[in-house]
């Protein structure tokens, strides 16, 4: 053993002096990389992954999971400033479920599963009052802790006394609430409003006027009941911010179409226009005939009446008049035989009633202008005129398509030109804006890039010369083997001595065999 021992070292010792400088560098870099790469491999390995467990705790609630995970021997750290509670990222579900079924964590705060444990018949009014009082404002913080922003919560409730008096005036509740928002948040009004709301719901008897709410720094929020629609302010800021919409959007469509003609940055535009946000709410009652040709409808019902008469008269009679112009006048002319016929048609039409409520959009657009300045070409003091009609022809079917039917009824080409303005000159005043490096790599990132490419490079040209070397040798070896002849085969004589001589060498020194035969192999 000791002697297969030596003979490696030997070996070792042999290869090691026969290498240059340079390859006895390349080698102990290579194991000192391949060796630190193996302590960076177990160091990932073995390193943990630690998750947040909770966060947004209690100082006193981190505590006490803090207690609970050092009794199992479980590793944890806390950061946030005692807020969150760090475990190794693979027992993070795990722990919560079961510490959730412990209780965990302890807030110390009343909710309303405590009745269910001390609810006896040894607990008087009072005691169930401020049991009662102290749930109420529990789950009420804990409502009030979902909302975003919001990481903690106290609500101080105050709940007037009944009388047993029927003509006492009942007293109403209070509520103050103390919220604790996320650094660098703020409530907006909708969220303000919920609160409020939320506040006024949970407790009996407790209009809105009476709850206080602030935040950390002990900013009061107040509850605007103006809605946005009815402040007129507000309405206003809403039809701005409407006509701006259109304007821009009006804008941006003829800036992309112009500047793709004479390049986007050769061309201004300015839109103006006049919004009619007169809302209109109407209700039509129409009667139309069925057909519009004859003025008639369908025919529903038709009533025929024919009357035919006939008779012999009457006579003379009566008492006779005593004119004087006309004296013995009978006072009865009577007739002679009489005939009549009488005919009627009776015809009842049904016509088209039509009833309609419309509301008319209060969103149209009443007028329309348009400027645009080109700049020419450079060698060119102003765009031909041809030019200029062709962009203002664009235009006119831009404002044309833009106003409402009712008013573009009224347009006539005349108008329409009118409202479109396009002049072509020079910009003197345009800024030449320099260009910004995007995503620009840093120069020394460059050369360490380079530097390790170029030692990677060497370390694969090395190998592969050396494993070059190797083969060759290897081969040599094998060609010179084959070029030794074999020892005598007789079993008397010299030759037979020394093959005998040269098989016990090799047996029990094979260090001096093997040095005989290097011998002979650089004579040979």
């Amino acid at each position: 053993m000791n002697e297969k021992l030596v003979n490696y070292k030997t070996r070792i010792t042999e290869f090691w002096t026969s290498r240059s400088r340079k390859q006895k560098m390349v080698f102990a870099g290579s194991a000192f990389a391949v060796i630190l790469m193996v302590l960076l491999l177990i160091f990932m390995v073995n390193k943990q992954n630690y998750s947040t467990l909770y966060s947004n705790l209690t100082l006193q609630e981190t505590g006490q999971i803090k207690e609970v995970l050092d009794a199992r021997g479980i590793s944890s750290t806390i950061s946030d400033n005692g807020t969150s509670i760090l475990v190794p990222e693979t027992l993070v579900d795990s722990l919560k479920v079961e510490l959730a079924a412990e209780g965990y964590p302890k807030s110390g705060s009343i909710d309303y599963s405590f009745f269910q444990e001390q609810m006896g018949f040894g607990m008087t009014d009072n005691e169930f009052s401020v049991i009662e009082r102290a749930a109420m404002q529990t789950e009420l913080a804990s409502l009030i802790r979902n909302m975003n922003g919001v990481n903690h919560a106290n609500v101080m409730i105050t709940l007037p006394e009944e009388s047993v008096w029927l003509s006492a005036v009942s007293e109403a509740s209070t509520a103050a609430v103390v919220v604790d928002l996320a650094p660098g948040y703020e409530l907006d009004q909708a969220q303000v409003k919920a609160l409020f709301h939320l506040v006024s719901k949970s407790v009996p008897n407790l209009p809105i006027d009476n709850i206080v709410i602030s935040d950390q720094m002990f900013n009061n929020y107040v509850y605007e009941d103006a809605t946005y629609a009815d402040s007129a302010l507000s309405i206003y800021e809403q039809q701005r911010a409407i006509q701006r919409d259109i304007e821009r959007d009006l804008t941006r469509d003829v800036q992309q179409m112009l500047g793709t003609v004479v390049g986007r940055d050769k061309v201004i535009v300015s839109v103006s226009t006049d919004i009619d946000f007169t809302q209109e709410n109407r209700t039509e009652q129409l009667v139309e005939p069925v057909n519009p040709d004859n003025l008639e409808g369908i025919v529903v019902s038709i009533e025929r009446i024919a009357e035919t008469y006939s008779g012999e008269g009457m006579v003379d009679g009566g008492v006779v008049g005593t004119g004087e112009d006309i004296p013995n006048y009978p006072g009865v002319i009577g007739e002679g035989p009489t005939e009549w016929e009488r005919t009627e048609d009776r015809i009842n039409h049904e016509v088209n009633r039509i009833n309609r409520e419309i509301v008319e959009s209060p969103y149209k657009i009443r007028d329309l202008g348009i400027q645009v300045m080109l700049e020419p070409p450079d060698g060119m003091d102003f765009l031909p005129q041809e030019r200029l009609e062709d962009i203002r022809q664009l235009l006119g079917t831009i404002v044309r398509t833009s106003i409402s039917g009712t008013y573009a009824d009224e347009l006539t080409p005349e108008a329409i030109n009118e409202k479109i303005v396009v002049t072509s000159q020079p910009f003197e005043g345009k800024v030449e804006m320099a260009e910004q490096p995007i995503g620009e790599i840093p120069m020394w990132m460059f050369i360490v890039g380079g530097i390790l490419i170029a030692v990677i490079l060497l370390l694969v040209f090395l190998l592969i010369r050396k494993r070059k070397e190797e083969i060759e040798e290897d081969e040599f070896v094998e060609e010179v083997r084959y070029e030794v002849p074999d020892l005598p085969d007789e079993n008397t004589g010299l030759s037979a001595t020394k093959r005998k001589q040269l098989e016990k060498m090799a047996k029990e020194k094979p260090e001096e065999f093997s040095k005989l035969l290097r011998t002979w192999l650089s004579e040979d």
